[in-house]
């Protein structure tokens, strides 16, 4: 672990891990505050790309993060010979879909998901007007802190646009992918009825259906 990252954090116990790291929860030294911290091991990054791509998706998650009450913050990064360090808002309501799955295949209340909608859209929209497009909307990016509050998280495929610059190629999970590439789009569905379509997460059979 970062001397540095040591040096203003302590860090507690791991509360989740992926492909490239593993999170960890976190206070800062100076005010008490609770944070996590997700360090990716470099040597897991073994294509330059994916390397770069974590060091972008750090820089734009903090370009859309930036008075954004609805996305998740990185607060501080660290980099030492082993591994990137991010510190930011800890997710202690877990995701969307776990909400969803929480539900046994219940339907959502139609004012909770219209509220829920609502700080998601907000959260859309000043990272539009920040120039970047997140480009995955989908349920497991979708977080909620201690106290219910909805935060768009995972800005690995996010995209910074603007100045004519064109964004090509398709992007994201398939079951929601964006309206003008599939013709479906972030769907509430999910939430208004307690399960997702049949057509599976592929993108052939997405596709077809849209």
């Amino acid at each position: 672990m970062s001397k540095e990252l040591q040096k203003n954090y302590s860090i507690g116990e791991e509360i989740g891990h992926g492909r490239f790291g593993v999170v960890f929860r976190c206070h800062s030294l100076d005010s008490g505050e609770v944070y996590a911290v997700k360090s990716v091991d470099k040597s897991l990054l073994a294509d330059p790309v994916d390397l770069d791509g974590a060091e972008r998706e750090a820089k734009i998650g903090q370009i859309a993060a930036a008075g954004n009450p609805h996305v998740v913050q990185i607060h501080s990064a660290y980099e030492d010979e082993v591994s990137i360090h991010l510190v930011m808002d800890l997710c202690e309501g877990g995701d969307l879909f776990d909400r969803i799955a929480a539900g046994g295949g219940a339907p959502m209340r139609e004012e909770e998901a219209a509220e829920l909608m609502q700080a998601l859209m907000e959260a859309v929209a000043l990272c539009h007007r920040r120039g970047v497009a997140h480009r995955d909307l989908k349920p497991d990016n979708i977080m909620f802190d201690g106290k219910g509050r909805l935060l768009l998280a995972d800005f690995g495929s996010a995209e910074c646009f603007g100045d004519g610059r064109a964004m090509r190629g398709i992007v994201g999970t398939p079951y929601y992918v964006a309206p003008e590439v599939a013709a479906r789009g972030f769907r509430i569905g999910g939430m208004l009825w307690g399960r997702e379509g049949d057509e599976g997460n592929r993108w052939d059979a997405v596709l077809r259906s849209a």
